[in-house]
């Protein structure tokens, strides 16, 4: 694709206020394309969570950025990727989504390897010369591997930035998130697996969307009232604020309409939760300070990791990831997180509230499918052809249902497939503020 068409697939006017996105990005087969190589080849990407592996010989299978890879627990405890591809002649050495192994043997010569990726067993090997080197052809694995906060990503770039560097202000939230417990979080076993007929950057832009939340899921705050919601608190504009976090990452963080399962007490978990959540809180305070507690317990945040990680942190704690298929279709997976040391009855109150919001059958999901869906469906209408993220451009301070966020996400998604070095892409409103 041209250079010239590259630059000018995103209008971004700081002097006027006005951000414009060119439609085609969201159809064309050669903009997807490009993506995969200076997007998600690029950059650092979300593949699993350390507490799915709980066990030496624990192992899962997981397509991430394109590729095959099982991440296994070695007998040696330490947690490695492997790209699921048998050295030989290239079937899958792992075929089974999860479970627990000494060795992955090829199903189709046989060749065998352990769980740190060495070729240990390859039948008839007395017919190779003595040429044949058995840690030459041990699995590969991705060119980087790190871990934060028992999050682990991988890069298919070797050249990349460290993870911590990477993830710039985006850290500091993920951080809210995983010293909710001093025990440590967890992955709920269980996987949420769908699908959508959208662009998967219309996703992106959905997840950190403030401004549609009263339109698209109206029949969710009706439901609020009726289990006993103030009405006047669901009618209010909610309080928040959006922010860009650097490197492309985002967020949204607002005061909570319906109440969180840590510490604020709602009529949606009873009077006789609130002591307990209230000494919650307390130690939160106490490890700490009275600021981070009440951000981790008294609001609700919605981050994007670019470029696909979204961690919803609301009333559960939603792990989203998803990748494009095609331009017009994303297959999209949901985890749960949770405190490892929490109670029975308050864990059923999380995975309740993680199924009946952001599930697929939930409140806000098949809301949320249908909405991007019919983007989609309305960019055949190729007369109209760009989409508008102005909103709240000269604010001085963005609010949570203005697209701050948003232009953050398109900021670095169009300096990456332009070559254009990340820190000019991570660049606020500033000009538009200083009018």
């Amino acid at each position: 694709m041209e250079q010239e068409t590259l630059e000018n697939l995103v209008r971004d006017n700081r002097n006027a206020g006005l951000f414009r996105v060119h439609r085609s990005v969201f159809t064309d087969p050669r903009i997807l394309d490009l993506e995969r190589r200076r997007i998600f080849e690029q950059c650092w990407v979300y593949a699993g969570h350390t507490s799915e592996l709980p066990q030496p010989g624990d192992f899962l299978t997981r397509r991430v950025a394109g590729r095959s890879l099982i991440l296994v627990r070695s007998a040696d405890g330490v947690v490695r990727v492997l790209l699921n591809t048998c050295t030989h002649r290239g079937a899958q050495v792992c075929r089974e989504s999860c479970g627990n192994t000494k060795t992955f043997q090829c199903f189709y010569h046989a060749w065998t390897f352990d769980t740190d990726g060495r070729l240990i067993g390859v039948p008839g090997e007395d017919a190779y010369s003595a040429a044949f080197d058995r840690e030459e052809l041990r699995l590969a694995s991705p060119p980087r591997v790190e871990i934060y906060r028992d999050f682990i990503f991988v890069s298919f770039a070797p050249a990349i930035e460290p993870l911590v560097t990477y993830l710039a202000g985006a850290k500091e939230y993920l951080d809210l998130v995983c010293d909710q417990s001093e025990a440590g979080m967890e992955i709920v076993t269980g996987t949420q697996a769908y699908s959508m007929r959208a662009n998967w950057k219309l996703l992106v832009e959905n997840s950190i969307d403030g401004y549609h939340a009263r339109t698209t899921h109206q029949r969710y705050l009706e439901f609020l009232v009726e289990t006993g919601v103030d009405p006047e608190r669901v009618r209010r504009r909610r309080r928040g604020i959006g922010k860009a976090l650097g490197n492309g990452h985002a967020l949204i963080q607002t005061e909570p309409l319906s109440g969180r399962p840590i510490a604020q007490w709602t009529p949606m978990f009873g009077e006789a939760k609130r002591a307990e959540l209230e000494a919650i809180h307390q130690k939160l305070v106490e490890r700490f300070g009275a600021e981070l507690a009440h951000q981790m317990t008294q609001t609700s945040r919605n981050l994007l990791i670019f470029p696909n990680l979204i961690v919803n942190d609301i009333m559960a704690i939603t792990v989203r990831t998803f990748f494009p298929i095609s331009p017009d279709y994303i297959e999209i997976n949901a985890w749960a997180l949770a405190p490892r040391d929490e109670s029975a009855d308050n864990r059923a109150l999380r995975l309740d509230n993680f199924l009946t919001f952001l599930g697929p059958g939930g409140f806000a999901t098949p809301d949320d499918v249908e909405a991007l869906e019919s983007c989609q469906r309305g960019f055949a209408n190729r007369e109209v052809g760009w989409s508008d993220i102005s909103r709240g451009m000269e604010r001085a301070q963005p609010m949570a249902d203005d697209e701050l966020q948003m232009r953050a996400f398109w900021r670095q998604w169009h300096a990456l497939m332009r070559g254009v070095p990340r820190a000019v892409a991570s660049a606020p409103d500033a000009v538009a503020l200083q009018r």
